[in-house]
């Protein structure tokens, strides 16, 4: 079956290329004048217009002049019903998309639009008026759907500009290559300042490529806790970076990544400690990430970790930050005084008896308990709990071993 010809296109009204020809000269001389109207109606009727500045009215101005023109070329040839208004658009530099919204660019296209029907009828002889309204209305629509291809385009390329600047950002913060350069990249990520900022590291889910597949998730879920997040996935890690009050507390934070859980594989997600700037968040990086590696020996522990409760594991794998941590447990300890060092130790070296340790140290079970909880006080870790009694071992192991610790 023999397909039918396009009809009341415009051009299909007027069959003659003579005569198609003829109007289309008869349009073009009057280019100018309608490309000045079209100007003096957005200056009249958009009040944003009239607050641009000259370059970026010239651009819009090159944008109109471009449409009437690519009108009056596709109205001449009758020999392709194609459509090509892309080219309207390519008249001005892409930083026009960033100026100038999709709203504001729908309200140019229907002020334009406007304006040469109006003009159509002012200045063009009456024979010719009805094939180019009548072809304006198809035309018009292309050039709608053109504009929101030239945004959509925009938004992938600003879309993929932004992943890489998060991707730079949280590798700084990774490497502790951290400088006054790092903050002015966030900003142009909207990334919001004096708030605190928490580094969480985990596994990438099973089955996302590491990148962006693995971070989407992860940005569609932190939208609903209200906080801010930079993520980026290196290799089989996915590293996010939170920003935001709800998290400045513990309590806080371990609640928002609950709501983050299913964004990571199997295995521990591991909390770094709390910075106040994003600036001064690379010790919280660097937390979260040997917390995630060393996760794997503490497999009996819960799945949301902080990254200081996985001190002994870090130690042992050659952390320094949790070396130094530990060792600094014990100097505390031994400022302390009272014997606090001495109960310690001989509290672990008899297996958390408390009168195996009276009777080693000649005091009273009595002062051996009140010692055992100002220990507690001091470290945070209480000789009595398995777990705290472990991160107390390394303590003093490392303490004393450590060339600036007490004798």
């Amino acid at each position: 079956m023999t397909p039918k010809t396009a009809v009341a296109t415009g051009r299909a009204l007027v069959p003659s290329a003579r005569a198609r020809a003829a109007i289309v000269r008869r349009l073009s001389a009057s280019a100018g004048a309608m490309t000045t109207a079209v100007t003096q109606a957005m200056d009249a009727r958009l009040p944003w217009f009239r607050q641009l500045g000259a370059q970026e009215r010239s651009w819009i101005t090159l944008v109109a002049r471009a449409g009437i023109d690519t009108f009056a070329r596709w109205f001449a040839d009758d020999s392709d019903p194609a459509v090509d208004p892309l080219s309207i658009f390519n008249v001005a530099p892409q930083a026009m998309t960033r100026r100038i919204s999709l709203q504001q660019t729908v309200d140019l296209v229907r002020t334009t639009i406007d304006v040469v029907e109006e003009q159509v009828t002012s200045l063009m002889p009456k024979a010719d008026r009805l094939p180019l309204q009548t072809a304006i209305v198809q035309y018009s629509r292309e050039v709608a759907f053109a504009a929101a291809q030239v945004y959509a385009e925009t938004a992938e390329s600003r879309a993929a500009w932004d992943q890489r600047i998060e991707s730079i950002i949280v590798d700084a913060l990774v490497r502790a290559d951290v400088d006054e350069a790092l903050a002015s990249r966030a900003s142009t990520l909207g990334w919001p300042s004096g708030a605190p900022v928490r580094v969480v590291a985990g596994d990438v889910p099973e089955g996302d490529a590491p990148g962006e597949d693995a971070c989407r998730g992860l940005r569609s879920a932190v939208e609903r806790t209200g906080l801010a997040v930079l993520c980026a996935a290196q290799g089989r890690r996915l590293i996010a970076v939170l920003c935001g009050m709800a998290i400045a507390d513990e309590a806080g934070a371990l609640d928002a990544v609950r709501h983050l859980e299913g964004c990571f594989g199997h295995g521990c997600v591991v909390i770094g400690s709390v910075a106040m700037s994003l600036q001064a968040a690379a010790p919280s990086a660097h937390e979260a990430l040997c917390g995630a590696r060393a996760a794997p020996a503490w497999l009996e522990g819960p799945r949301l970790l902080f990254a200081r409760q996985l001190l002994p594991e870090r130690a042992v794998l050659g952390d320094k930050a949790a070396r130094a941590a530990l060792v600094d447990l014990y100097r505390r300890l031994a400022q302390a005084g009272g014997d606090l060092l001495e109960t310690c130790a001989s509290f672990l070296d008899h297996t958390g008896s408390v009168e195996a340790s009276a009777r080693a140290l000649y005091v009273h079970a009595n002062t051996v308990r009140y010692r055992l909880k100002r220990i507690e006080e001091v470290t945070g870790y209480s000789p009595v709990d398995a777990r705290d009694a472990y991160a107390l071992r390394l303590c003093l192991t490392l303490g004393r071993l450590a060339p600036a610790g007490p004798a």
